[in-house]
């Protein structure tokens, strides 16, 4: 029941009950020997994080690699020139951990900081996903102080988008209403109000 919903992460002793499940044997109609689960099953029902395997998420990360080259090769005026740079950076985080390049918060620009809390946030509240349901207000922001804590965005930017509610001005133009919940500041995990 807890397998692969995309929600923030599964318990290692959940995954550990999906590999003892897998261990258990039957006999087909035919009389041959099975597995429960295969190795797919397994790998796809044990997701730490998310709904993508780890070969799924190599795909996925590898967007951003293909779309700074695509931005590198065109001619951008004197004003748009660092636009590769902005976008390439939103999958970065602070602690150096993010990609494509593995940059700290020294490293990141500030538009690429600001793009990460936007690329994510959008992502939580997207309902138009084949893959999960928009999240409310309240569970984005959550999830978006998790983030906070474990040093993935920048406290500053984010500090700004709770305070001066910048998550509204986007919920209000482009959430279903039925996301727009009510927000209490206080227990936003990585805010002070």
């Amino acid at each position: 029941r807890k397998a692969n919903i995309g929600g923030e992460a599964m318990r290692p002793e959940d995954q550990e009950r999906v590999r003892q499940i897998a261990a258990y044997r039957w006999i087909g109609v035919d009389g041959a020997d099975r597995d429960f689960l295969d190795q797919n099953e397994v790998d796809n029902l044990t997701i730490r994080a998310g709904t993508l395997t780890s070969e799924e998420r190599q795909v996925i990360n590898n967007h951003i690699s293909v779309t700074i080259r695509m931005l590198e090769s065109l001619p951008w005026p004197k004003h748009l020139e660092r636009v590769p740079e902005y976008a390439g950076g939103h999958h970065e985080k602070m602690d150096g951990t993010g990609y494509p390049r593995g940059l700290r918060a020294d490293q990141m620009s500030l538009q690429a900081r600001m793009m990460a809390i936007a690329d994510i946030f959008e992502a939580l509240t997207a309902k138009d996903r084949p893959y999960k349901t928009g999240k409310t207000l309240s569970e984005s922001l959550h999830i978006l102080g998790g983030f906070c804590l474990r040093k993935h965005i920048d406290p500053d930017l984010f500090d700004v988008f709770v305070r001066d509610k910048v998550y509204l001005s986007y919920a209000e133009r482009f959430m279903d209403p039925a996301q727009i919940d009510e927000v209490d500041d206080s227990k936003i995990p990585g805010y002070v109000p």
